[in-house]
């Protein structure tokens, strides 16, 4: 629309914008929005994941233990039972270099735009750009108040693990689980408040494309702790592998 098109009816002085205008206003003002928040329909492709390493994680998937259904989530969970959230210090793989998980993550996932240093982390992520694996779109991370735009994700979310056996592990071995790289994601915040604590039978990323990713990722973490899968999940992460 060119600038000269736009036509203002003026009333005492006052400037009167036609229900066209407004119309025109209101939609900017959404898709500026969406772009900084990262909502809106999923769009892309995911990401092509190695022969090889669907190869392992379907060998996995085919020898974990399987349950009928998850169990009735227990009262007793609580976060703290996975040590402090995002600690240094836990037998997690990058565990112990000087900056809190939440920061190694974003560092990792993130085209990192901007570091600052905070108490927890000498080169925290200050600002950059997320491509959310669950949607495909993009999400613009400022530290600060608007920073839950991009959130972490537990791709097997701590209270299902929970559920399925890890209440009966030693704290340590929790708290590495909660911190352990290749159980996290940096995710747009709307998908990871969708998801919460939800099951691939309750939930999947809505990005198609990431269906196998994400299938390939949760079976890799539930082999490595020994974690069993329940039945009606199996069925829909085996539909994910079909996509890889």
């Amino acid at each position: 629309m060119r600038w000269r098109d736009w036509r203002a009816r003026r009333r005492g002085g006052a400037t009167r914008l036609t229900v066209g205008q407004w119309g025109g206003l209101a939609v900017f003002a959404l898709l500026a929005v969406l772009v900084a928040v990262g909502v809106g329909p999923p769009r892309g492709d995911g990401p092509r994941v190695p022969v090889a390493r669907v190869s392992q994680a379907s060998t996995v998937f085919a020898a974990l233990t399987v349950v009928p259904a998850r169990p009735p989530h227990d009262s007793a969970y609580d976060r703290g039972a996975f040590g402090t959230a995002w600690t240094d210090a836990s037998a997690a793989p990058g565990a112990g270099n000087g900056c809190d998980t939440r920061n190694d993550i974003l560092a990792r996932d993130l085209a990192v735009s901007g570091r600052v240093s905070i108490d927890s982390c000498p080169r925290a992520v200050s600002s950059g750009v997320l491509t959310s694996p669950y949607t495909g779109r993009s999400v613009v991370f400022e530290r600060g108040r608007s920073s839950a735009a991009v959130q972490i994700d537990h791709v097997v979310p701590l209270a299902y693990a929970w559920d399925m056996g890890a209440k009966d592990w030693p704290r340590e071995r929790r708290t590495a689980f909660a911190n352990d790289p290749a159980n996290l994601v940096a995710v747009d915040g709307g998908s990871n408040q969708a998801k919460s604590d939800a099951e691939p039978a309750v939930w999947m990323p809505p990005l198609d494309g990431f269906r196998c990713q994400y299938a390939v990722q949760f079976v890799t973490v539930l082999g490595e702790y020994g974690l069993p899968v329940d039945e009606p999940s199996r069925t829909v992460l085996g539909a994910a592998f079909e996509l890889c």
